[in-house]
C-alpha cells in the first residue's frame, strides 16, 4: 500500500470518526429510537440536568425542605428592549434540550430560545404552540397530556441556551421542567435551527411512525414455536425457564435486528443480548369494570407474589414482581410504551434490551399459597458486539406500605434507589394506594448524581415527573410516560405511573440516588411500590435498600384490584359511585364516642338531597332476613331513606347529632328473600334544622341478619 493511498484512507477514517461524534437534531433523532444506544454508557459524554419553577425558598433538608411554591420561580427578569422577559434557564456550553413539560391554567405567554448567544430567537411562539402543540412537531414528540404538555423533540446547541417567557403578569402562574444535557467540553454540536428541522421532515416521520409501534419490529418477528407452559410452584423455590449460553463465534448465524452503535475492533468481544421477554398469564374473567365479583383475585395476588429474577454473567441484576416489572402496577392494565407493553388478553411485553458476555438465566419464584401456571411466549436473542462501553440492565423494586401523610405538608423524602459505581438511569414505575380522595402527589422528585449535596433534579410535583398535571386521574399512554391505572374515584385507591427515558436518561460515574417527597393534602396513610431500571457496569451495585427478606416479606402482603372503596365492606359491597358527592375510607379511631367497626366508616361528603348510593347485599339462601345497619351521628350529617330492591324500606333515618356518635344496630324491616344478591339504595332526603347543612353520611355496617 502506497503512502499516498495511507494518507487517503486515514482523511477518510477521520472524517467518519468527527461525523460520527457530531451530535445533531439528526444523531439525536437516531439515538432517540436506537434501542442498543442505551446498554452502552454515552460517548460522547454528558450530564442530565433539570432547570424547573420548584420553590427556591426549599434550601436545604433543615430549611423549607418541603416547600410547595412551585409555580412562576424563575432564574431572573430582564429587559429586552420594551419588554421584559423571565429567564427560565440560561446554560452555556455545548448541549441539548431533551424534555420540557409544562402546565398552567392558561397558555398567554410568548416562549423564546436563544442559542449560542444569538439577540435573534431561535425559536418564538406562544408557549402552549410549542410545548404540547404543533409549532414544531405533533405527536408523540408534542402533545398534551392528561392536562400536561410535553416536548421530546430535542434542541441542540453548540454554545449556550436560554429560554424565555413574557408578559407574566398576564400568564401568573406557568410551572415548568426542562431537562437537558451537558455535553463534555470538546463535543461537537450542531446547532438547532427552524431550516434543519424542515429538512428532516422525512426523518422525523419515520421516527415518529417507529415510537408509536412501541417494538412491532420485534413482536412480530418472535417465533410462536418457543412457547412453553410452566406450573411454578408455590414455596419459593426459583423455577428456571430458560438458561443459555452465548453462541460462540464459529456457530454464529447472526440476525441483526437492530443497529448496534460503532465499536473498536480491538476492543470488541462478542456477547448475545435479550431483546424480548414475552408472558402469558390466564386471565380468567378480568377486567377493569368495578364489579368486584367478576376480578379473579387470586390472578391478582399471584402477579405480585410471583418474582421475575434474571441473572447475566452469574450475577443477579433483576429481581421483580412479575406484574409491577411490566409496568401494569396491580393487575392486569393494558398500555404500552417504548419498553414495555401489556395487553388486554393478559400477555406481558417488555422490550428492554439486555445484553450480556456468556450467559443468561431466567427464573421465576412464587413465594404465593398457590400454584401459578404461566406461558412463556418467547425470548428473543440477537448477537451483540460487548465492549468497554457495554452495560449490565438492572430492574429494582422496593414497597412500604402505611406511610403516614401530614395534611397539607411534605412527610419524608421516600427513596426509590441508591446506586454505587458508574451506569445510566433509565427509568421507573411508581404503583401506589391512596385510602383518601384528595390529592396524594404534590411531592416533587430529587435526583442526585455523583455526590452532589444539592439534587440536580428538582421537580415541581409527582404528576409533572410523569408527565401530566393538576391531579388528572385519567388514562394515559405515550412512548415515554403512562398512567394505565387510577381507580378512583378522584384520586382515591390505586394509581401506576411510568416514565422511561429515551434521551433523558441520566448518565453516573460515581453514585446515583431518587427521592421523591410524600406530599399528601390529606393526614392518612399511603402505600408506595417502584421499579427502578438502569443500567450499569460490572461492579455497580444498588446499597442502603431493603433487605431480601424485607422484600419477600412485601411481596406476600395481600393485593387487591380494586381497593379500598370497591372491598367488602361488613355485610355489603358498594355496587357504583353515589350520584353525587365523594366516597372516602374515614379512620373513626380518634373518636372516643363509640366504637365503630374496623375503626372506619364509609364516608360520604359533599353531597346534597336528592342524592343516591347504590350497595349490594347477598342472602346466603332462602328465608326471612333483617335488614339492619349501624350509622354515624354528628352534627353536620343529613337524613336518609334506605331502599331495598328499589322499594322504600324502613323510615327515614335522621343523623344528626351535636357530638360524632355510632347509631348502634338499627333494625329497618324485615324481607322474604331467595338466595341471591340484591340491591340497596341510600338517598339523602333532607336535613335537621339543627344540623350544618353539609349532609354527610356515615356507614358503618349494613347486613342481611336470618330470623330463623
Amino acid at each position: 500500500m502506497t503512502k499516498k493511498l495511507v494518507l487517503i484512507l486515514f482523511v477518510l477514517f477521520s472524517a467518519v470518526s468527527l461525523q460520527a461524534q457530531t451530535v445533531s437534531l439528526s444523531s439525536l433523532l437516531d439515538e432517540m429510537v436506537d434501542r442498543d444506544s442505551v446498554t452502552r454508557f454515552p460517548d460522547p459524554a454528558f450530564t442530565c440536568v433539570q432547570a424547573s419553577s420548584y420553590d427556591r425558598a426549599a434550601k436545604n433538608p433543615a430549611e423549607n425542605w418541603f416547600a410547595n411554591g412551585d409555580a412562576s420561580q424563575f432564574l431572573r427578569e430582564e429587559t429586552n428592549g420594551d419588554h421584559k422577559e423571565w429567564v427560565l434557564m440560561d446554560v452555556s456550553g455545548s448541549g441539548a434540550i431533551v424534555r420540557f413539560w409544562i402546565t398552567a391554567p392558561h397558555y398567554k405567554v410568548k416562549f423564546r430560545v436563544y442559542l449560542d448567544n444569538n439577540v435573534t430567537p431561535a425559536i418564538e411562539t406562544n408557549i402552549g404552540d410549542l410545548i404540547g402543540g404543533e409549532f414544531l412537531v405533533g405527536a408523540p414528540f408534542s402533545e398534551e397530556t392528561a392536562r400536561g404538555r410535553n416536548l421530546y423533540l430535542p434542541i441542540p446547541y453548540a454554545k449556550h441556551c436560554k429560554i424565555t417567557v413574557d408578559d407574566m403578569p398576564t400568564q401568573k402562574n406557568l410551572y415548568y421542567q426542562i431537562n437537558y444535557r451537558n455535553y463534555a467540553k470538546g463535543t461537537n454540536v450542531e446547532t438547532f435551527s427552524l431550516e434543519n428541522l424542515k429538512s428532516l421532515k422525512d426523518k422525523i416521520e419515520t421516527v415518529k411512525q417507529t415510537l408509536l409501534s412501541s417494538g412491532n419490529e420485534l413482536i412480530n418477528l418472535s417465533p410462536a414455536t418457543s412457547q412453553s407452559t410452566f406450573i411454578v410452584p408455590k414455596g419459593g423455590k426459583p423455577l428456571t425457564i430458560a438458561n443459555k449460553t452465548a453462541v460462540s463465534d464459529n456457530n454464529r448465524r447472526s440476525r441483526r435486528l437492530l443497529r448496534a452503535l460503532p465499536v473498536t475492533a480491538n476492543n470488541k468481544t462478542h456477547g448475545e443480548i435479550l431483546r424480548q421477554i414475552v408472558f402469558k398469564v390466564d386471565t380468567g374473567n378480568i377486567n377493569n369494570n368495578n364489579n368486584i365479583d367478576t376480578i379473579n383475585t387470586k390472578l391478582i395476588q399471584a402477579l405480585r407474589s410471583t418474582v421475575l429474577s434474571i441473572k447475566f454473567d452469574g450475577k443477579e441484576t433483576v429481581w421483580v414482581p412479575l406484574g409491577d416489572f411490566f409496568g401494569g402496577g396491580i393487575g392486569i392494565n393494558p398500555y404500552k410504551s417504548w419498553y414495555s407493553r401489556v395487553e388486554k388478553n393478559g400477555t406481558f411485553i417488555s422490550l428492554w434490551q439486555m445484553p450480556y458476555q456468556k450467559t443468561m438465566e431466567i427464573s421465576l419464584i412464587n413465594y404465593g399459597t398457590e400454584d401459578v401456571k404461566i406461558t412463556l411466549i418467547s425470548l428473543l436473542t440477537d448477537q451483540y458486539d460487548w465492549n468497554e462501553q457495554s452495560m449490565y440492565f438492572h430492574a429494582d423494586w422496593r414497597q412500604q406500605r402505611q406511610i403516614e401523610t401530614i395534611a397539607g405538608k411534605g412527610t419524608i423524602d421516600w427513596n426509590y434507589v441508591k446506586l454505587n459505581g458508574k451506569g445510566v438511569f433509565v427509568g421507573d414505575v411508581l404503583s401506589l394506594v391512596n385510602r383518601n380522595p384528595v390529592w396524594w402527589g404534590e411531592g416533587d422528585e430529587k435526583i442526585y448524581v455523583d455526590g452532589e449535596s444539592f439534587p440536580s433534579h428538582f421537580g415541581t410535583g409527582t404528576e409533572d415527573y410523569y408527565g401530566y398535571a393538576w391531579c388528572t386521574p385519567q388514562f394515559f399512554e405515550s412512548p415515554f410516560h403512562f398512567q394505565p391505572r387510577a381507580e378512583g374515584p378522584n384520586n382515591y385507591g390505586n394509581t401506576t405511573n411510568g416514565r422511561v427515558r429515551l434521551l433523558d436518561t441520566i448518565p453516573f460515574t460515581k453514585d446515583f440516588r431518587f427521592d421523591m417527597e410524600v406530599w399528601h393534602w390529606a393526614k392518612t396513610k399511603i402505600d408506595y411500590s417502584v421499579v427502578t431500571f438502569w443500567y450499569g457496569f460490572e461492579s455497580a451495585t444498588v446499597t442502603d435498600f431493603q433487605s431480601r427478606p424485607v422484600q419477600i416479606a412485601e411481596v406476600l402482603m395481600p393485593v387487591a384490584y380494586q381497593t379500598p372503596l370497591f372491598q367488602e365492606f361488613p355485610g355489603f359491597r358498594i355496587e357504583k359511585l353515589p350520584t353525587g358527592g365523594n366516597l372516602q375510607l374515614q379512620g373513626m379511631e380518634h373518636f372516643t364516642t363509640g366504637k365503630w367497626d374496623n375503626n372506619d366508616q364509609l364516608w360520604w361528603t359533599g353531597a346534597k338531597s336528592g342524592n343516591k348510593l347504590e350497595l349490594l347485599l347477598d342472602a346466603e339462601k332462602d328465608g326471612k332476613y333483617k335488614l339492619v345497619a349501624e350509622l354515624t351521628k354528628a352534627k353536620d350529617y343529613g337524613i336518609v331513606q334506605f331502599y331495598f330492591d328499589n322499594k322504600k324500606i324502613g323510615q327515614p333515618v335522621d343523623l344528626y347529632n351535636s357530638e360524632v356518635i355510632p347509631t348502634g344496630t338499627l333494625e329497618l324491616g324485615v324481607i322474604d328473600l331467595k338466595a341471591g344478591r340484591y340491591p340497596v339504595a341510600v338517598e339523602i332526603t333532607g336535613k335537621n334544622d339543627a344540623a350544618v347543612p353539609s349532609y354527610m353520611v356515615g356507614i358503618d355496617c349494613l347486613r342481611l341478619v336470618p330470623t330463623e
